[in-house]
């Protein structure tokens, strides 16, 4: 005889009905998505000490954020914690640290002395960086990978590419005035950047199997690197602007080795046998 009211059965025709039973969730699967949740925050404190004048703690915070951001992916896939949901968080961050924070601080700092022309170079740069992202996420679906999509990026990397553009502000930092004739030059250096983010211009990114070091160079390697952490404590504004300059200047380089090894790049026939696949990380 069935009763009114049946007993509840969590295994039961009825639980479907009653929509997802809560779960709990391991604490390595938020540890990755706590660290995009500060990544947003350094930026948007970044924005915030922009507009109080605070420059030296702004630009400080943006590249804190753009460190975490970089880091947040590569946390997860180490302790198998990737999941949708971190991934629209990535990209919402990505937009905020790589995007928008740069660009504010940046036009706060600088380019408002070029009026109308410091805003739209502003804008260039944060749509740039989002259509960057966005063809990211687009073509990082596909199941088809090129075999040199590990060791190459198509065009800047959104990280990269918010170090590069403060370049002015580091500038400034040094003892340069901001003024006029500064802004505009700062706002076509803003543009330039923006256009190597969107562009098809291979960047090397020394994730390949093959990027090896010979065993006798480790040690000088890491005594290298401590020497770069070193002085970028010490002279801090004039190591970013070294570091910026030899970015640059190895862009050349790195389409040059693509040339050499695959003979030259030309537009994609279609979206699924791109020879321009995107990267499968650094955005």
């Amino acid at each position: 005889m069935d009763t009114p009211f049946p007993p509840y059965e969590p295994n039961g025709p009825n639980d479907e009905a009653r929509g997802p039973r809560l779960r709990e969730i391991p604490l390595r699967i938020i540890i990755p998505n706590v660290i995009t949740v500060l990544a947003i925050c350094a930026g948007l404190t970044g924005i915030r000490l922009a507009f109080e004048n605070r420059y030296e703690l702004a630009v400080g915070m943006v590249l804190l954020a753009a460190f975490l951001d970089g880091i947040d992916g590569r946390i997860a896939r180490l302790l198998k914690a990737t999941s949708k949901f971190g991934g629209q968080m990535d990209s919402l961050a990505d937009i905020v640290n790589f995007g928008v924070a740069p660009a504010l601080v940046l036009y706060v700092f600088i380019l408002d002395q070029a009026r109308s022309f410091g805003w739209i170079a502003a804008l260039i740069y944060t749509i740039a960086a989002g259509l960057r992202l966005a063809r990211f996420n687009v073509m990082a679906e596909r199941e088809t990978k090129a075999q040199w999509q590990s060791e190459y990026f198509v065009g800047v990397p959104a990280p990269a590419g918010a170090m590069l553009v403060l370049l002015p502000v580091y500038l400034g930092f040094l003892g340069i005035t901001p003024g006029p004739l500064f802004g505009f030059l700062a706002s076509g250096y803003t543009v330039l950047i923006g256009f190597l983010l969107v562009s098809r211009l291979p960047v090397w990114s020394g994730k390949s199997e093959g990027s090896r070091i010979r065993r006798d160079l480790v040690l000088p390697a890491i005594l290298l690197v401590v020497l770069y952490v070193a002085t970028l404590m010490s002279f801090t504004w004039e190591t970013m602007v070294v570091t910026v300059v030899a970015y640059l200047a190895t862009l050349p380089f790195g389409a040059r080795s693509w040339q050499r090894k695959y003979g030259g790049w030309t537009a994609p026939a279609t979206p699924a046998t791109s020879e321009f696949p995107e990267e499968t990380d650094g955005h």
